[in-house]
């Protein structure tokens, strides 16, 4: 315990000064010691309770359809064609828009003394290769053959037609 005494956070002072004040006689010792211990005792009760948590029932879904249930296929066909003109307009609109900021920057880059024509180049360049690779990306994903030539019903070097070898 000497190294206990010796400490400024000694323990030992403190707890013999509150039994001395706890021993003396006051007639409201008591009532003291049980309202501080009121907090902790309502905690404990709290904690230790056993609580069964039951399952929340599964939710009732309704689906919300903005499509009449019976339409005809003259309909959906009609709904369809309709969407596609919607979403060509779209797209026009944005191919538009990106053609007048490449304008845009055209004539901005000119007035600077950039040689315009060949960063349009360049750009053109690389939005063609983002465009192959996007469709090649669609045509792996869709399971499509990548060699164009089979597609387009090109036999290859490999053929079999009579008379011709395939070696050749």
């Amino acid at each position: 315990m000497g190294v206990l005494q010796k400490s400024r956070f000694n323990p030992a002072p403190g707890v013999i000064d509150f039994w001395h004040e706890f021993r003396k006689p006051n007639p409201y010792r008591l009532p003291i010691l049980l309202m501080s211990s009121l907090p902790i005792a309502a905690l404990m009760y709290y904690l230790i309770q056993d609580r069964n948590y039951v399952t929340p029932e599964r939710p009732q879904i309704t689906y919300i359809s903005t499509l009449a249930e019976g339409r005809s296929d003259e309909e959906i066909i009609a709904s369809n064609l309709e969407n596609q003109e919607i979403k060509n307009l779209r797209e026009a609109q944005e191919e538009a828009l990106e053609a007048r900021k490449r304008d845009i920057y055209k004539a901005l880059g000119a007035a600077a003394g950039m040689d315009v024509d060949e960063i349009d180049r360049r750009g053109r360049a690389a939005r063609a290769a983002e465009e192959a690779e996007r469709r090649a990306q669609l045509d792996a994903l869709m399971g499509r053959a990548e060699d164009s030539e089979s597609a387009d019903g090109d036999e290859g070097p490999l053929s079999d037609a009579p008379g011709e070898s395939p070696a050749s």
